[in-house]
């Protein structure tokens, strides 16, 4: 599992984590049944304080997304929940905002952004093996 911290997008790291696990349910990257890495082990892959990974996984565990299996580890929910698209829609709205403010402040046009966007998506649905 591939989670990648920003300083700069405002968010707090353990809701970062929470939207990128998330995604990765989503996109089919992590399946049902599927072990999450250990509190530690993320913690430390991330160089984050270990209470910050319990804090996601306590609430990707709250929303159904993941279960907890005690003395075994942190599991995706077999159903794990789907957002409406109209929540899922206003749940990006802020970050399409930001996309568009900063394009702007670069002097790139929507094609441009578009173009950006359509390239991101493609490595997301089919990365590169290293």
């Amino acid at each position: 599992m591939e989670i990648r911290l920003s300083t700069t997008d405002g968010l707090p790291v353990y809701r970062q984590i929470v939207n990128q696990v998330k995604y990765l349910i989503a996109s089919g990257r992590l399946q049902p049944g599927q072990e999450l890495p250990a509190i530690r082990t993320l913690a430390e892959r991330l160089v984050i304080n270990p209470n910050t990974v319990v804090h996601a996984y306590g609430e990707l565990a709250r929303d159904g997304v993941v279960v907890r299996r005690h003395g075994s580890g942190t599991y995706v929910a077999d159903k794990a929940p789907r957002l409406s698209p109209q929540v899922a829609t206003e749940s990006l709205a802020p970050k399409v905002d930001s996309l568009l403010t900063d394009a702007t402040h670069l002097d790139l046009g929507l094609a441009e952004v578009l173009q950006l966007v359509r390239e991101r998506h493609n490595l997301l649905k089919h990365p590169k093996n290293p």
